[in-house]
This record gives structure tokens, C-alpha cells and sequence, in this order.
């Protein structure tokens, strides 16, 4: 029995050190966030803990309910809970047709925007059309947020149609206003959404502004919308930073039948949550997988090479075809700066205006195309789920005249 022990001793050893790395190694696993390739030397150390959640869809109304506790195919790091509070009792929303909501986006800026439109024609009807008339023209379009170039290009051209017409008419100038407003808009610009599957892999959409602009509700709004027009998507809760915003979004991704990636923790690293987003909708095989990013302050540089970080991040797996820059309208040419800084980080393929009635100024819309060459693809009017609609420039300026 003696000569057993020395030999048992280390061999017990060896099996108590194992039961205690086990369980180590398990966590270690478990709560890993990895997305494979060369890393960028400013992000962040990964196994810190927290994993990434794959919210399931809610059932159909009067449907099965969707699965809970089911392993995702491939993805290590997407869990699904076993039971999400509420998703059986969430109604599956339908937003209302296009039609009804560019209705909808002309009869909100008639009330609000026509100042602009009614007080050029005021001065452009005027007996005698002077020096002094065309100043306030020009100061009307300035204090309506047009810009000083797109300003003087349309004061010259009305200048010149009024000398070679000589028309005083209401009917006659309205119509010059109309057309040369509709040039400034430039309707030949290209406002469609890419949103296209490809092949072998969804088309990929991401959502970039600053705090306070309404990026995470025009994310489900616009989710909304491609669900209507039969998109499969897919949410991406890339907004880490800010309280709330990943429950936020399945929120609206749960009221119109959306499944959501986002991460179980705050302060995950953005560019992971988006990458696992990626690669859910490639596996799962969906149309769209649309990005919600952090509201970054356009002037903090650090946080603004963290926005570059997340799209080269969805590059290592597919190709980000729209990046949409969602502005407040109402912040006039603090909007057109802070435009041109995001446009230095990430190629901006749209603009969506937020906030469009009220206090803010139909001359932005002009303003900011002329300065990014980016179009006005959508405009929000409001916080109504439907108050999202796609931008159409004679509508628009039609509105204004109105």
C-alpha cells in the first residue's frame, strides 16, 4: 500500500487543478466576443465578459410563437434567452403604404415650412421689383437656412427670367419660383434606397449621426418601412454607450416582426455587436441588415475613429452598401458641420431629416445636397411610427409654395 501512494499522490493532484480550470475555461469561452482577422491597434481587449443576444421574432398574430432557447447555426457568441418577456403578446405592426405617407409629408410642411415659399412670392408679385426687393429675397432664402451659394444661384436666375419676362403675374411668377426651386432640389439625384440582397449575402445598411437627432427611431421606422415592402431584416444594436438604446430598438424591431442583435451588457465593443449582427444575417440568410450606431460627437476624434473602426469591421464579411446620416433638421447649418465631419469618416450615401416642421427651415434640404453632394433620400415629421417617408423634390417644393 506504501509503494501505491506515491504514485496515486500526483495523479490526484493533477485531477483537483483540472476541476478547478474547467469551470474557468467554460466562462472564458462562454464569454468570449471575437470576430476573426487582424485587429486594429486601438480596439479594445476582448473576453471581458458579456456576450451578444439575438432577440427572436415575435409570433404573427394568430401564429405559433416564435422559437426561444434555439441555438443559432455558427454563431458562438449569439445566444437566445429561454424566454423573452412579452414577444408572444407584441402585435405585429404594418406601416401605412407610401402613398399615404408623402400625403402625409406635404400636408405636415404646408403648415409648417410655407413661410418661405409665401414670402418669396409676396416680393416677386410686388408692383416694382427693385434693389431693395431682391435683398429681402436674398435675406428670406438666407434666414431659411438655403446657404449663400445656392442663395446667390437662385436670386441671379430669377433676376434674369424677371428682366427677360417682365411678368408681374401671381401664376407667372409662381411657376419661375417652382421651377428654379425645383433645380436647387435636383430631382435628378439618385434617392433610392440600396437595399438590394446580393447573391450570397444581405445587403448591409449602417445608421450614423449625433446624440439627439433620432437615429435609433428612424432605424425602426425605416425597419418599418423595408418590412412592408417584404424585406426579411435584420436590427444591429451597435449603440453600446447609451442607456437603453439596444432595448430601444428590438422594441421597434419586435413591433414589426424584427429580430435584433445586440449585446447583453453596456459598453460592449460596437464594431463586435456589428460584426455578430453581419454574420447572423449572412447565416440567417436575410435581405437587409441594418446597423444602429453610437451618437457620437462629431468633434470628439477618438469616438469618431470608432465609427471608421465599426464599418471596416463589417467589411471583413460583406460590403456596407448604404450609410445613412440622420440630421435635425431644426439645427440649421450646425447640421451642414456636423455633415461634413461624418463625411470625412465614412462615405455617406444619404441623408435623412429629421424634425422636418416646426422650427426648421426648408432651405437645409438645398443647403446640405450642394455642400456633401449626398441627396435627401428620407424625411421624418414627426414621432409618429409613420412619420417617415421617402423625399421627393417637386413634392417638396410644391409644399413650400402651397
Amino acid at each position: 500500500m506504501n509503494d501505491i501512494l506515491p504514485i496515486l499522490l500526483p495523479i490526484l493532484v493533477v485531477l483537483v487543478v483540472l476541476g478547478a480550470l474547467i469551470p474557468v475555461l467554460m466562462k472564458t469561452r462562454k464569454n468570449i466576443t471575437n470576430y476573426p482577422g487582424t485587429r486594429d491597434a486601438n480596439d479594445p481587449v476582448q473576453g471581458t465578459g458579456g456576450g451578444t443576444l439575438l432577440e427572436d421574432r415575435p409570433a404573427p398574430p394568430g401564429g405559433p410563437a416564435a422559437p426561444a432557447g434555439v441555438d443559432v447555426e455558427g454563431l458562438e457568441t449569439v445566444e437566445v434567452p429561454d424566454n423573452v418577456a412579452g414577444l408572444e403578446t407584441v402585435p405585429v405592426e404594418t406601416p401605412l403604404p407610401v402613398a399615404g405617407r408623402l400625403t402625409r409629408l406635404r400636408e405636415r410642411l404646408i403648415k409648417s415650412n410655407n413661410i418661405l415659399g409665401k414670402g418669396l412670392l409676396a416680393l416677386l408679385s410686388a408692383d416694382k421689383i427693385d434693389e431693395n426687393v431682391w435683398d429681402e429675397v436674398e435675406e428670406t432664402l438666407l434666414l431659411a437656412d438655403l446657404g449663400t451659394e445656392p442663395t446667390m444661384q437662385l436670386v441671379d436666375a430669377l433676376r434674369e427670367r424677371v428682366k427677360v419676362l417682365g411678368t408681374r403675374s401671381p401664376e407667372h411668377v409662381k411657376a419661375m419660383l417652382r421651377e428654379e426651386l425645383i433645380k436647387l432640389v435636383d430631382p435628378g439625384m439618385d434617392r433610392s434606397l440600396n437595399v438590394e440582397r446580393h447573391a450570397d449575402k444581405p445587403a448591409v445598411m449602417m445608421v450614423v449621426g449625433v446624440n439627439g437627432v433620432g437615429k435609433t427611431t428612424t432605424v425602426g421606422k425605416l425597419a418599418r418601412v423595408l418590412v412592408a415592402e417584404d424585406k426579411d431584416v435584420l436590427l444591429g444594436a451597435a449603440d453600446t454607450f447609451r442607456a437603453a438604446a439596444a432595448e430601444q430598438l428590438a422594441t421597434w424591431g419586435q413591433r414589426v416582426g424584427v429580430a435584433t442583435v445586440k449585446s447583453d451588457i453596456d459598453g460592449a465593443d460596437p464594431a463586435s455587436v456589428a460584426y455578430e449582427a453581419v454574420k447572423a444575417g449572412i447565416d440567417q440568410e436575410v435581405d437587409v441588415v441594418m446597423i444602429d450606431t453610437a451618437g457620437r460627437l462629431q468633434n470628439k476624434v477618438g469616438l469618431m475613429d470608432e465609427l471608421g473602426k465599426v464599418k471596416r469591421v463589417i467589411e471583413k464579411l460583406a460590403e456596407v452598401d448604404e450609410v445613412l446620416l440622420v440630421l435635425d433638421a431644426t439645427t440649421g447649418q450646425n447640421g451642414l458641420n456636423q455633415a461634413r465631419v461624418f463625411a470625412e469618416v465614412v462615405n455617406i450615401t444619404g441623408i435623412v431629416l429629421t424634425k422636418l416642421d416646426g422650427t426648421a427651415k426648408g432651405g437645409i434640404v438645398v443647403a446640405i445636397q450642394k455642400s456633401l453632394g449626398v441627396p435627401v433620400k428620407l424625411v421624418g415629421l414627426g414621432e409618429g411610427a409613420d412619420d417617415l417617408a421617402p423625399f421627393d423634390a417637386e413634392s417638396f417644393v410644391d409644399a413650400l409654395l402651397n
